[in-house]
């Protein structure tokens, strides 16, 4: 066997260049040291961020504003008046039902309190009645005006109810011809009234009730809906025996200037204040999302905040609008 001579091996040349290494690694070492800072923001930018707020600001408070006076309010008009039928129904049934201004405990009756049933078959209306006349208790329909007496008993008893806002159960009133029956049911029994006519503002003030007459005034606004004109008035003679007249407390004068026809509740500028802070923090947020997360990410997210926060501050602002609308 023939025998080969092993290759001749290559010396290894080692390359490295120290120095070159070394200025190397100072390198890395100095970018991993280096502090991570986010860019800041331009006054573009700023810009940018305060218009899209206001924007988104203004948008969700018209689009809440519609929503509240139409299709939410008159979800929670609905939601409301079944509420308080059950509740009027289960003190008809006890015999506990209001028959005046002071509950069966002798205080006054407290604002909100389911107190009769309002039917006017000609008109298709058939809604519980509240005690009071306050911009926020007419959302949940017509309200008693409680320097008045209840239906029924000897003297004029005045209703109060929203023409288009919140259902607008007393949208129709202005059709109503006269002759048409209505019918009011209360704790004393059940009532009829034949309308005898309408009145806006500055005309005639009906005939003085005869003693132990009694009268009903239905009130709303008169004119386009959501921007009234001025007040109707629609009144009603009393069929048969007027029932009995408790003692009164609150007389003519009594009552605060938010539950007068055509005003506003001031009670609702403290909630509203709050409502509004949430809703610039919403707005501030929602554009902020958007420029660092992304459209889908940023609506996904930012889109029923906006609208939960929206509607509240539109039922606040709703409620400082005039309680007729």
């Amino acid at each position: 066997m023939t025998m080969t001579a092993p290759a001749e091996q290559r010396p290894v040349i080692d390359v490295r260049d120290d120095a070159a290494d070394a200025e190397v690694d100072a390198m890395v070492e100095a970018v991993l040291a280096e502090e991570v800072t986010e860019p800041e923001e331009t006054p573009r930018q700023v810009v940018f961020v305060v218009a899209g707020a206001a924007l988104c600001i203004l948008a969700a408070l018209l689009l809440s504003l519609v929503a509240e006076l139409t299709v939410v309010g008159s979800l929670q008009h609905s939601r409301d008046q079944q509420v308080g039928y059950a509740e009027l129904r289960s003190q008809l049934a006890e015999g506990t039902a209001p028959t005046g201004q002071l509950d069966v405990n002798g205080q006054l009756l407290a604002p909100g309190s389911p107190v009769a049933l309002l039917r006017i078959p000609a008109l298709g209306l058939d809604e519980v009645v509240a005690e009071g006349t306050t911009s926020s208790i007419l959302v949940s329909g017509p309200g008693h005006r409680r320097d008045s007496v209840m239906p029924g008993q000897p003297g004029t008893s005045v209703i109060f109810g929203r023409q288009a806002a919140f259902g607008g159960p007393f949208g129709q009133l202005d059709g109503v011809p006269v002759g048409t029956p209505i019918e009011i049911v209360t704790g004393q029994g059940t009532f009829t009234y034949i309308v005898s006519g309408s009145r806006g503002a500055g005309a005639p003030q009906p005939a003085a009730l005869e003693a132990g007459k009694g009268r009903l005034t239905l009130v709303t606004a008169t004119g386009t809906p959501y921007a009234a004109a001025g007040t109707l008035r629609v009144d009603a003679e009393l069929q048969g025996v007027a029932a009995a007249l408790p003692a009164r407390v609150l007389g003519p004068g009594a009552l605060a200037a938010a539950e007068r026809p055509m005003s506003g509740d001031p009670a609702a500028w403290i909630p509203l204040v709050f409502w509004a802070q949430g809703l610039v923090l919403a707005a501030i947020g929602f554009v902020l999302m958007l420029s660092r997360w992304g459209r889908w990410q940023a609506w996904v997210v930012g889109v029923p905040v906006l609208s939960y926060v929206g509607l509240g501050v539109a039922g606040q602002v709703a409620l400082l609008l005039p309680n007729l609308l």
